[in-house]
């Protein structure tokens, strides 16, 4: 686990554990997290108020039973928290934030009151004198409740020395005068920063605490300064700032100066390596923090693995490069001078020479390949080129001047445009050794840069080679040098008038946009004031905002559930954590509709998408966001933006099919379907990715053709936004007739009702075989068309009286069907289509078992090459069970049952039905469901799918937790089923309920961490153990200097 960052993390992680706490071992543990807690965050009031209070309560606890400590720990108990161990840890902590001016007397008071407790049950002349001495070091301490602390002094003379009360206060107030004098001025500054505070504005906050800051520095300067006051206050800065890189560097700054100025660390500084380290920790993308960190090092002589440890940290951070190569480039080249300054010291050995051979070029080769291959294609390379120049100073001082030359002949061409590049290359072949006194490699680098046309300094680089000339070299080649630049100053000229004239221009365009607006402004408020509006614009204003308000009151009514705006994504949760114990750290923030758990591919934490009630909910939640789930850090962001709306995909797509659509998007959390129990032709679902970003990329695929027929829809999921019903039927241009004789055709319908208007469609039910069902619908142009066409209603239309009425919804649609003969290739339609569930060939299970094939086979051949589905989920549709059928023969029909949980599939021939009634026992057609075959007793028999995907809390027994990746998958119970007794089972049947066995109690209990018998059989820890852990020193809890989070 890494270390946390920060004040708050810190707490959150230490109350986790104190909570938790169930023995004397945890106990301890807790006892070391508050070590490293206060060793990460020094300044910290919370943190070692928390920690006194957490020594001090189990120094109570375990001087008797009535807290349930054993024997054993009350015995162990009393020897690691002894009463000189807390008093101990509440003088550290008094001493550690001393100088927090205008809170320290929080932690001061407390230690005090335990320590007048103990006075007042054994006074001593010793303990009198002890606490005298207390309270006279405290006086001369500035803090802003001076007063009280005097105040609660002298009462404590009057009870313990009243003999001496005045001479004793009169000592005290000469000792701690320097003490107020120095609070007093510093009053005003502390009141501002309290009130800034209080406000929660961090801009305010910042603003006030650079003020004190710059004031106190200069104080810390002056000779009666103080220089632990500006420490402090920087300490509080960044309590309230932790991730402000300046304030950092500020401190950093600071600390090194005072160091310097004293000739070694004073023993009131704080020591600048391990500052560094905090730093960085706070703030990994910073790039300066990283490389004086390293510098410390290197000045306080850490061992070279240790700087390269802190190099590795710098480059493994993944937030290195958050904001640009800026960043990168100096890690990395602070990392070069390093290695050059070890190679080329007087000390250095053949071992240091080799580590800057390798390691250079290997930081040169690492630079070059940073991040992604896109972002390296258009990345224009450090314009300071500060590792190449690294590298060239140490072949340089090696003597290998060849070498250093080619590397800059090597760099002329990333940064030949730079005036900057020629002045450092032109300086350093001015610096090489020469037989005489001509340079003519100086000159010739000179006259190369002024050759380039995109230069952006040419008159200086002109300006430099006319001097170097006249200095260096002979009459004549002076004179080609004035020639030469005369020549070129003309060329340079004309470029410059040339940029004049378009930065003019564009000047003059952004003018001539500028006012029109302006004028535009000018006369809608000619006197420079807001027009009144009169009485009726105002009456008609309001009106129109009570309609709208009106408005969205009923839309926000029909919204019942709006997850994508209630939901929070909770990410790096403990791999054994259960929905149960997810529900129940979330609980207390609002009501849990929906819970999803997954593990992630590491097998290192998992990741949950929950579903609250409503907004507000999900606002108390993400409160958790940095706080501690067990032992993790768990990370808590708003789901919006994270599901989108997914249709008219090809009616065979399945969680693979999307997966691989979307691959290159990004990664998908879960999948949502519909139920098709009332609607077998629904054909969309939500899925929601990982993060906003890959749902965003995902939008970008809207509108693409699949299989070159499925116009894909894929939009952000928005309830508020629902599309309305469009279509022929909601419009009113449907009609439907009945009654149709079975032979008529289309082309007849078409001319009957044509003479009412224009037809657009006109379409026959028909049945599995191709015969007319004697019912048709026919789509006019217009409207008032097909209300015309209504005369026809209980006409004669051949043999039969024809029943014609316009089209209306039928919202409930249990089955559906498919054919060899009727398979449609239609589009997807919206969610509530209910023109294609009025289309589908639909019957009852009884117009379903007595269909006449087209062959005129019998019934019970028919019945031998049918087979039954069952346990098919509500939201497989017949299309996905058709593409699983078909592997093993020709499907002549497929009758789709959500309301029985299966589907009834006719092959082509007996052998087909055969294969697929084995192959198909068994497939696992969802995560968590297999399809079982069957006859169509046992179709009927089974219940619709009653499922829910809201938490329901109690209404039932606890059931023994799964394992972890049983935890993940949400597993859907069968329904009941009754087998025939012929079935090569011996007339047993099958098993009931949900197909598999939970794990035993033993293994649950293993996995939570609360098997009795597993604590039973741990080892018990001696008396030495339990001391070594506790006084064992804080190197292992990250403080060490050259330690790595």
């Amino acid at each position: 686990m890494g270390e946390p960052v920060g004040e708050d993390a810190w707490v959150s992680l230490v109350d986790e554990g104190s909570r938790s706490a169930a023995d004397l071992e945890q106990r301890v543990e807790v006892v070391e997290l508050y070590k490293r807690a206060v060793s990460a965050e020094p300044y910290s009031l919370r943190l070692w108020v928390q920690y006194c209070e957490w020594i001090w309560s189990l120094h109570t606890d375990c001087q008797s039973s009535d807290a349930g400590w054993s024997e054993e720990e009350q015995r162990l108990g009393q020897e690691l928290f002894s009463l000189d161990t807390a008093i101990d840890l509440w003088q550290q902590g008094a001493h550690a934030i001393r100088y927090r001016l205008d809170d320290s007397h929080s932690l001061w008071n407390r230690y005090m009151s335990i320590e007048l407790w103990l006075l007042a049950k054994t006074p001593s002349p010793a303990a009198v004198e002890r606490v005298r001495a207390l309270y006279l070091d405290r006086l001369q301490v500035p803090h802003a409740t001076w007063e009280e602390t005097s105040q609660a002094f002298s009462t404590f003379v009057t009870r313990y020395d009243e003999p001496h009360w005045e001479e004793t206060m009169v000592r005290s107030t000469q000792l701690a005068k320097n003490a107020k004098e120095i609070y007093g001025q510093r009053e005003e500054q502390e009141l501002s920063l309290v009130r800034s505070v209080q406000s929660g504005d961090k801009d305010k906050q910042k603003a006030v605490l650079t003020e004190y800051l710059e004031w106190e520095t200069i104080q810390s300067r002056k000779k009666n300064g103080i220089p632990a006051l500006c420490f402090a206050l920087y300490e509080r800065a960044l309590l309230i700032l932790p991730t402000d890189v300046t304030l950092w560097e500020d401190y950093a700054g600071a600390v090194n100066g005072y160091i310097g100025v004293s000739h070694g660390r004073p023993q009131d500084c704080p020591d600048l390596l391990q500052l560094l380290q905090r730093s960085v920790k706070h703030c990994p993308w910073s790039g300066m923090l990283w490389s004086r960190y390293m510098l410390r090092a290197e000045i306080e002589h850490l061992d070279f693995r240790d700087v390269e440890q802190i190099k590795h940290a710098a480059t493994s951070s993944d937030q290195l490069d958050r904001n640009g190569m800026t960043d990168v480039y100096m890690v990395y080249g602070a990392w070069c001078n390093y290695l050059r300054r070890r190679a080329v010291d007087r000390d250095a050995t053949d071992e240091d020479g080799d580590l800057a051979d390798v390691g250079m070029p290997s930081a040169l080769d690492g630079v070059e390949h940073w991040g992604e291959p896109a972002d390296r294609k258009n990345a224009k390379g450090d314009p300071t080129f500060q590792i190449q120049r690294c590298w060239i100073q140490y072949l340089t001082q090696k003597g290998l001047i060849t070498e250093a030359r080619e590397q800059w002949h090597d760099l002329v061409k990333p940064h030949g445009d730079s005036y900057e590049f020629w002045l450092r290359y032109y300086q350093w072949e001015m610096d090489m050794p020469h037989t005489d006194n001509t340079r003519p490699f100086a000159a010739a680098l000179l006259k190369q840069a002024i050759q380039r046309r995109t230069l952006d300094w040419p008159e200086k680089i002109m300006e430099m080679y006319l001097s170097h000339c006249s200095t260096y070299e002979f009459p004549v080649d002076v004179a080609n040098a004035i020639d030469f630049v005369h020549r070129n100053a003309k060329g340079v000229a004309k470029r410059r008038q040339r940029e004049a004239a378009e930065a003019a221009a564009a000047y003059a365009e952004q003018q001539r946009l500028v006012q029109p607006a302006e004028a535009i402004t000018t006369d809608e408020s000619p006197s420079g004031s807001k027009r009144k509006r009169d009485a009726a614009s105002e009456a008609d204003g309001s009106a129109a905002k009570k309609v709208k308000a009106a408005g969205e009151d009923l839309d926000a009514q029909s919204v019942k559930r709006d997850r994508e705006n209630t939901s929070i994504l909770v990410s790096n949760l403990p791999l054994e954590a259960t929905q149960t114990k997810v529900r129940q750290y979330f609980k207390e923030y609002g009501h849990i509709n929906n819970l999803t758990l997954k593990p992630e591919s590491d097998k290192q934490s998992s990741t949950a998408l929950i579903e609250f009630r409503s907004v507000e909910d999900v606002q108390s939640a993400l409160l958790r966001d940095g706080k501690y789930f067990a032992d993790k850090q768990i990370s808590v962001v708003p789901g919006t933006g994270l599901t989108l709306y997914l249709t008219n995909y090809p009616p065979t797509a399945d969680e693979d099919y999307l997966r691989n659509l979307f691959k290159d998007c990004g990664e998908i959390f879960s999948f949502r379907w519909p139920s098709l129990k009332y609607n077998t032709h629904r054909r969309f679902c939500y899925v929601s990715f990982r993060t906003a970003a890959a749902a965003a990329a995902a939008t970008a695929l809207d509108g693409e053709l699949l299989e070159g027929k499925y116009k894909l829809e894929a939009k952000y999921s928005d309830p508020g936004r629902k599309k309305p019903r469009e279509g022929a039927m909601i419009e009113g241009r449907e009609v439907h007739i009945a009654g149709l004789d079975r032979g008529a055709s289309e082309d007849d319908l078409q001319a009957v009702f044509s003479k009412y208007g224009a037809v657009e469609s006109v379409r026959i039910l028909r049945n599995i075989a191709g015969k007319s069902k004697g019912s048709a619908f026919v789509v006019f142009a217009k409207a008032e068309d097909a209300t015309k066409a209504l005369e026809l209603d209980k006409t004669k239309f051949w043999s039969q009286i024809l029943t014609v009425e316009l089209a209306t919804p039928t919202n409930f649609k249990a089955t559906a069907t498919t054919g060899s003969l009727g398979t449609s290739a239609a589009g997807s339609p919206v969610p509530s289509n209910d023109l294609d569930s009025r289309m589908s060939g639909a019957g009852s299970p009884a117009a379903a078992n007595n269909h006449t094939h087209a062959s005129g086979q019998s019934r019970a051949e028919i019945t031998a090459r049918t087979i039954t589905l069952l346990n098919v989920p509500d939201t497989v549709n017949d299309a996905r069970l058709s593409a699983i059928c078909a592997p093993y023969g020709r499907v002549v029909k497929l009758v789709l049952r959500p309301d029985h949980q299966g589907a009834i599939v006719e092959f082509e021939d007996v052998a087909a039905a055969g294969k697929a009634s084995l192959g198909l026992e068994g497939y696992e057609i969802v995560g968590g469901r297999r399809l079982r075959t069957g006859g169509l007793k046992d179709l009927f028999e089974s219940r619709d799918e009653q499922r829910t995907d809201r938490i329901v809390i109690g209404g039932g027994a606890k059931k023994a937790d799964a394992q972890p990746e049983q935890r993940m998958a949400f597993m859907q119970a069968g329904p009941t089923v009754r087998r025939p007794g012929a079935g090569g089972r011996g007339g047993l049947g099958v098993k009931r309920g949900l197909g598999f066995k939970g794990p035993g109690k033993a293994a649950v209990d293993g996995v939570n961490g609360n098997s009795t018998d597993a604590r039973e059989k741990k080892a018990l820890k001696s008396n030495a153990d339990f001391k070594a852990m506790f006084l064992r020193s804080g190197e292992d809890g990250g403080g060490g200097p050259n330690k790595q989070g």
